[in-house]
């Protein structure tokens, strides 16, 4: 009896040291499954820019490691550089850092010559490039550059005009002598003008005296202005004068080095990139003398306004601005004098000249604005 109860726990402990033997078994004698790391290739891209039909050669390029499962055929691999080297030229312009692609490149033997300078490849497809004259105020104080957005906007002079004529009214009045229509048979009678040049007016009748009088404008027709906002959100292609071709451009004789340095010349016209209906739209403003300022935008703005154009009335209703009543004194001097800022006083633009005395010296003020130039272009706004 005894003797059965020992075979039976030697059995037992043969049985658990064979299970403890398996579990030890699987789990120190199976081999860890292995990870595999990610492998990374080498791809090429533009070590520099590289212009639009610009060879293609080793020392421009340089590589970049992409994860494989990031690669895509059209890339060029560090095996392929014999095919990306091979007479190649660029189809566009490719900045530095730009993966390089089979799109981007094409054979010399096939490419197309590029009429043209360069950045005329910088204008979209549909759009056109068109230049203006522009001031400092302008362009925002020279703060609008190259690839900066803008609004335009356009101030227009209207004055009425004689529809037959065109010519601006009131029309010049004269006296007719004779009626210049006689038959043969009789003596001509010439037509003749008297008292010509006075302008048209009206007769209008005096309520107190009961008697009429005929009415003439003291001056010409005054313009009425109007400005209004044309263009949303324009490219600025360039600031000033594009590059000369080189063959155009002069070697600059030997300075002195004792001698400072002349200051840069301001620009004094800007090029945006416009629709092809717009750059008429800018074509006739220009010639037709309006006067064009532009509005820095931020870039990532890509909302349009809907502006309302501002004239005199729209002024006084808008911010609220009453007609000052006629009082028994005023102030002096009587007419609005725009400040002379010193750098226009260092470029020659204006001159320090005392207001009340440009007001009340009209022969002063003939001179003054004769040698500044100031209001001399038609339509702009005059010396009150």
């Amino acid at each position: 009896m005894r003797r059965g109860r020992t075979l039976i726990l030697v059995f037992l402990i043969i049985i658990i040291a064979l299970v403890v033997g398996f579990v030890a078994f699987r789990q120190f004698a199976t081999p860890a499954p292995t990870v595999q790391q990610p492998v990374n290739i080498e791809v090429y891209i533009a070590a520099q820019p590289i212009p639009q039909g610009g060879k293609i050669t080793e020392d421009l390029l340089t590589t970049i490691t992409v994860p494989q499962d990031k690669v895509i055929a059209v890339m060029f691999t560090r095996d392929e550089l014999s095919a990306l080297t091979n007479n190649k030229v660029a189809k566009y312009p490719l900045d530095q850092g730009v993966p390089i692609t089979e799109a981007m490149v094409n054979d010399a033997s096939a490419a197309v010559s590029i009429a043209g300078p360069q950045w005329a490849s910088l204008i979209p497809p549909g759009m056109t490039a068109m230049s203006l004259p522009v001031s400092r105020l302008a362009v925002a104080g020279y703060a609008i550059q190259k690839g900066a957005h803008v609004n335009l906007n356009a101030c227009f002079n209207f004055v009425d005009v004689d529809p037959t004529f065109q010519t601006v009214l009131p029309n010049l009045t004269a006296a007719l002598t004779g009626t210049g229509f006689v038959p043969d048979t009789l003596p001509v009678v010439t037509l003749g003008v008297g008292a010509a040049g006075s302008p048209q007016g009206r007769l209008e009748l005096d309520p107190s005296l009961q008697q009429p009088y005929y009415l003439i404008p003291s001056e010409a027709q005054r313009p009425r202005m109007v400005c209004q906002m044309l263009l949303q959100d324009a490219v600025v292609l360039e600031l000033g004068n594009s590059p000369l071709p080189t063959a155009a451009v002069v070697a600059p004789a030997p300075t002195d080095p004792n001698v400072p340095a002349a200051a840069p010349v301001a620009p004094d016209i800007i090029t945006l990139i416009v629709s092809p209906q717009d750059s008429i739209t800018l074509s006739y403003l220009m010639y037709t003398n309006a006067q064009i300022s532009m509005a820095l935008r931020n870039p990532s703005d890509q909302a349009r306004q809907a502006t309302e154009a501002s004239t005199l009335q729209f002024l006084l209703s808008q911010y609220n601005i009453p007609v000052p009543a006629k009082l028994p004194y005023a102030m002096q001097p009587s007419g609005l004098v725009a400040p002379c800022l010193q750098n226009d006083i260092a470029s020659g633009i204006c001159s320090p000249v005392s207001p009340s005395l440009l007001n009340h010296n009209s022969r002063v003020r003939d001179i003054y604005f004769s040698k500044y130039e100031l209001f001399k272009s038609p339509g702009s706004l005059k010396w009150p």
